[in-house]
């Protein structure tokens, strides 16, 4: 099931409040769902006799006892994000790289990390720059 978490869920309580939001866990160990970023549709004519209105509100978080769960559907997959590796000059002094970092959030100065490979006289020094 951690394939799922990030996903768009739409999950429907026992007293059919249809809830959505973004799967953060399924704990089978305490039989329970927890969504981030929830938002109430309210019963949305399941009900008609105990009708429940949407909410404006989002809740941050909000933990579902999952025998109180009717029914659980993934609306959206979570994205996958692939970070692409910025392209290298043709330089020869350039022996390897392993990876790049952006910018530092903390001090806006820029952070990179190289391995050099073993062929090189520098044995698998790392250098910042």
């Amino acid at each position: 099931m951690a394939e799922y978490i990030g996903s768009r869920i739409s999950l429907i309580s026992k007293r059919d409040i249809r809830y959505v939001g973004t799967l953060h866990e399924i704990s089978s160990e305490n039989s329970t769902v927890a969504l981030e970023q929830v938002k109430s549709f309210g019963t949305e004519g399941r009900d008609p006799e105990n009708e429940i209105p949407p909410s404006d509100n989002v809740y941050e978080y909000i933990v579902f006892r999952g025998s109180d769960v009717k029914d659980l559907r993934i609306e959206k997959e979570p994205e996958k994000t692939t970070v692409q590796q910025p392209q290298v000059p043709d330089d020869p002094a350039i022996l390897g790289v392993s990876g790049f970092h952006n910018l530092d959030a903390v001090d806006g100065r820029a952070s990179t990390q190289c391995h050099v490979p073993r062929a090189s006289p520098l044995n698998d020094e790392v250098f910042r720059m």
